[in-house]
């Protein structure tokens, strides 16, 4: 294990290898998976062990590469080309399993439900960063099955053409795996179409430096790792500069919505697993641990039933790939610059806004009324975030709506609705909240106090202390002055 990395970087890889060691099983050369005594897995494949977590163990075992790491990371690296589909003519065509359990799709399996087309990206750049970096590290005939599984994949992704630039994490990873996948096979077709992918990225990026995939803690860590691919592993000086670049504004752009007393970010969210950075794992607080004590960053304490703990596991990546964060961006993980107004362009019809204020953080987006969201749905249009008395974050969230804009400005949030007999649903997590208290026309949290006005023709409350649910129906206009929490 290289000795350049710095303590707060060594400590985060040595906590994921432990917790990878721990849930490995020789038996079947796989880690097993953490929820696998019932609950869902990763991305709702419920099975007892993980196919592309367990490539990330491989990486992580060669990085390290202690006595019998290499051999450990040849038998995983084995099992996971096993679960590969290797039959031409199926849209899922070059990705992986999930699990080993999972049943084969059929032509009536439905993506995401039956396949996850994604793993094709996240165990195939896996894969390439061990070719590129531990060649000698693995068998020869095992490099050569790695090689034919990235070209698998590539060639999946292109035959069941499904993908755009503007998904922005696995287009970003695509992009990379293409550029690799095309130097290695001296493929100069390959070579000028995942160059001009690549560009396609950008351009969308550099028209508002912005990411469609906007503002979230997990999926703009993996935004950061396929621009450090880039940035590291470019095939021309072109790409590696344009992954640099984005890395970099990337990252000043998220630092905007931290608020580092509170160890999160605000919303709005584009796609987010949680609304508490404290309360699970995600992959941008993975990235700030390399950066941050454990005390500092926005990261829970880690057991083996923490939420989303297995996102822990992409530590062996950050700490090979190194850091490419500029200091006005890293000076506001540990002091915040005061209370601001932030407003982000995000395409020509999206807009986030949000308030950074000491104590409270809130934040909404403006769609010009082209996004809804639903009861499964990870977009957060209007969020609010606090410290509560009990230490813990406190926060309300729309979890059902039709389209709406949602602004955020120095004292509140302004909801509208694109019809005037719409129906919105709010989630209020606060410990301790007294039903009796959440009123038509304020709810009194632990900690904060919210004036509420809207033009509903009905309000109920449902839930418990711990989540509860306001509902407003038949409403066109809504309004939550937000004052400073105490």
């Amino acid at each position: 294990m290289p000795t350049s990395m710095d303590a707060n970087t060594r400590e985060l890889f040595e906590q994921s290898m432990q917790w990878s060691d721990h849930f490995y099983d020789d038996g079947a050369k796989l880690v097993r998976s953490p929820y696998s005594t019932g609950a869902a897995g990763a991305h709702g494949s419920a099975g007892r062990y993980m196919v592309r977590e367990s490539s990330w163990y491989a990486l992580g075992l060669l990085f390290r590469d202690q006595d019998g790491d290499r051999g450990r990371a040849a038998q995983v690296i084995e099992k996971v080309l096993d679960q590969q589909y290797t039959v031409p003519g199926v849209r899922w065509y070059g990705t992986y399993k999930r699990t080993p359990e999972e049943p084969t799709p059929t032509g009536k399996s439905v993506m995401w439900r039956g396949y996850d087309p994604n793993w094709r990206h996240f165990i195939g750049t896996t894969f390439a960063m061990i070719l590129i970096e531990y060649p000698d590290r693995v068998p020869a005939s095992l490099r050569e099955r790695m090689y034919k599984a990235i070209d698998l994949a590539v060639v999946g992704e292109m035959q069941e053409g499904r993908l755009v630039p503007s998904y922005t994490n696995i287009a970003l990873m695509y992009g990379f795996l293409w550029d690799f996948a095309a130097v290695h096979d001296h493929r100069a077709d390959w070579l000028k179409q995942s160059a001009d992918w690549n560009d396609a990225v950008n351009n969308l990026f550099s028209a508002h430096h912005a990411f469609f995939e906007y503002n979230s803690p997990t999926y703009c860590g993996v935004d950061l790792y396929g621009l450090a691919l880039w940035r590291n592993y470019g095939s021309s000086a072109h790409l590696r500069d344009m992954g640099s670049t984005m890395e970099i504004s990337l990252w000043r752009d998220l630092m905007k919505y931290y608020q580092p007393s509170l160890r999160n970010l605000s919303g709005p969210f584009d796609r987010s697993y949680g609304m508490d950075m404290e309360s699970y794992v995600s992959v941008v607080g993975v990235w700030m641990r390399t950066m941050l004590d454990a005390k500092h960053a926005p990261l829970p304490p880690l057991v083996a039933t923490t939420d989303h703990l297995p996102d822990l596991w992409f530590a062996p990546h950050i700490a090979i790939l190194g850091l490419n964060v500029p200091d006005d961006a890293r000076a506001k993980m540990t002091h915040f610059s005061g209370p601001h107004l932030v407003r982000q362009e995000i395409d020509d019809k999206r807009t986030a806004t949000a308030w950074i204020g000491n104590n409270v953080i809130f934040g909404g987006e403006i769609t010009s009324f082209t996004k809804d969201a639903g009861p499964t749905s990870q977009f957060h249009p209007a969020t609010v975030q606090w410290r509560t008395p009990s230490g813990q974050i406190g926060w309300v969230l729309i979890v059902e709506c039709p389209p709406i804009n949602a602004s955020a400005d120095e004292h509140g949030l302004s909801i509208d609705t694109k019809d005037a007999n719409s129906t919105i649903k709010i989630q209020i997590h606060a410990k301790g909240t007294d039903k009796a208290k959440l009123l038509r026309g304020s709810w009194s949290l632990p900690g904060l106090q919210i004036k509420t006005s809207a033009d509903a023709k009905d309000f109920t409350v449902t839930g418990d202390s711990d989540n509860l649910y306001v509902t407003y129906t038949g409403l066109h206009h809504m309004r939550l002055e937000i004052p400073e929490s105490k």
